[in-house]
């Protein structure tokens, strides 16, 4: 074996396609694109969303709502959840360093109590908000509710 003999596997090269060259081409005429319309024409791209000069679908459907910028998004955590977790490692004092150690939530979150559940020893609660019902529920058994 050597340089000279060297040759690519068979079949993995093939001819280009010589497209537009005369009828004796058997690619002439048309040249592969059909008749008429506007994918034979030259200078030719699909445009996003373009149904054939049907009204498009982004079109058709009305529009709706809106998205509030001033909006403040909370992470919910539910009183049944905080007991669990201050039964499973004995806390007392509950705040966003402890719900982050447990994976409920990450540093970048805000956080809201919320009422599902009952809480049955007295904890101390530290977050960002706290549903009226969930307050409550917290002074009741004893704890405190301790807005950040």
């Amino acid at each position: 074996m050597n340089l000279s003999s060297l040759k690519p596997a068979k079949g993995a090269v093939q001819t280009r396609k010589r497209i537009g060259r005369g009828p004796g081409s058997g690619l002439g005429g048309t040249s592969t694109r059909g008749h008429k319309g506007a994918k034979s024409r030259s200078g030719y791209s699909r445009k996003i969303g373009f149904e054939g000069g049907q009204m498009p679908i982004q079109r058709r459907l009305p529009k709706f709502g809106f998205k509030n910028i001033n909006r403040v998004e909370y992470k919910a955590i539910n009183l049944d959840t905080l007991q669990a977790l201050a039964d499973a490692q004995q806390l007392t004092k509950i705040g966003i360093e402890e719900l982050i150690q447990a994976g409920f939530i990450s540093s970048k979150h805000l956080v809201k109590i919320l009422a599902k559940g009952t809480v049955t020893s007295a904890l101390e609660i530290t977050a960002d908000a706290f549903s009226k019902t969930a307050e409550e529920a917290i002074v009741k058994a004893g704890g405190t509710a301790v807005k950040r």
